[in-house]
């Protein structure tokens, strides 16, 4: 039996226990919508659902699993009868040597990274689709997504191909003629728990050089959610809440594909 969702509408959003996920949710009930939360770290879920006033459901999932996305597509819908935006946000780092990390660190990133990704695409869109009322999906990268550094390979690879795969959406999404959109979501530093992980052969003071970078220079989850959510309110595919962590970079790789640099001559020279 499906529920009366707000005349706000309703978000869901994976990674929802910390970080940019925890400040989505709490911003979207600052809005007047319901928030379906999803994560993995059963605690965090139970206290970001705690703190929240308004509409909220949660269910504790891994979006490695194609049927834990269904569930939470069923959950949606089941309780509030509709959905407005899908937060495809959860995300894990590994660091380390791309030769001397592991072949299950490989699969880990990308499992969650990019097919979490998709996962959140197959389980939804359809019945976004489907209700033919405008909606959106937003997937977060990463501004590492655009131009990558050594020792985070999977991590960069994952986001990478968030970019390419949210663009390619993008394009099918408006071949099928639908009211839904697609936006990427590409953060700079944000004061987030993803650096917790230590890292892998020599990886370790690079890791802890960026924890300190990020304490001193990062956003907060909450501000940097109203600012993505303005992005959403323009009806952006590229938002980059930071653009100074971007564009300037950006620039300097493309003039590297031009000239034919390698990439550690061109990132020597920054």
């Amino acid at each position: 039996m499906s529920g009366k969702a707000p005349s706000a509408g309703v978000a869901v959003i994976t990674g929802a226990a910390s970080g940019i996920g925890a400040g989505l949710a709490r911003h979207a009930v600052m809005r007047g919508m319901a928030v379906v939360l999803a994560d993995w770290d059963e605690a965090g879920l139970a206290a970001i659902a705690g703190e929240l006033s308004g509409e909220v459901a949660k269910l504790t999932i891994d979006v490695r699993k194609p049927s834990d996305l269904e569930a939470l597509a069923d959950l949606a819908y089941s309780r509030f009868g509709q959905v407005d935006l899908v937060f495809n946000n959860a995300g894990v780092l590994s660091a380390g040597q791309a030769w001397e990390l592991s072949a299950e660190t490989w699969q880990r990133v990308m499992d969650v990274n990019v097919m979490g990704v998709v996962n959140g695409i197959r389980a939804f869109v359809p019945r976004l689709l489907q209700a033919g009322k405008p909606a959106r999906i937003v997937n977060t990268a990463s501004v590492g997504g655009f131009f990558a550094n050594g020792l985070m390979g999977p991590y960069f690879a994952s986001k990478a191909a968030v970019v390419a795969l949210s663009e390619s959406l993008a394009h099918d999404l408006a071949s099928a003629g639908g009211k839904v959109s697609v936006s990427v979501l590409a953060p700079g530093p944000v004061n987030t728990g993803i650096l917790r992980e230590e890292g892998g052969a020599g990886a370790e003071t690079m890791m802890e050089r960026m924890r300190q970078l990020t304490k001193q220079h990062s956003a907060d989850p909450d501000s940097y959610a109203a600012l993505i959510f303005d992005g959403i309110d323009q009806g952006q595919f590229w938002i980059v809440p930071q653009p100074e962590a971007l564009d300037d970079r950006l620039k300097a790789r493309t003039r590297m594909i031009l000239d034919r640099q390698s990439p550690v001559a061109a990132m020597g020279k920054e």
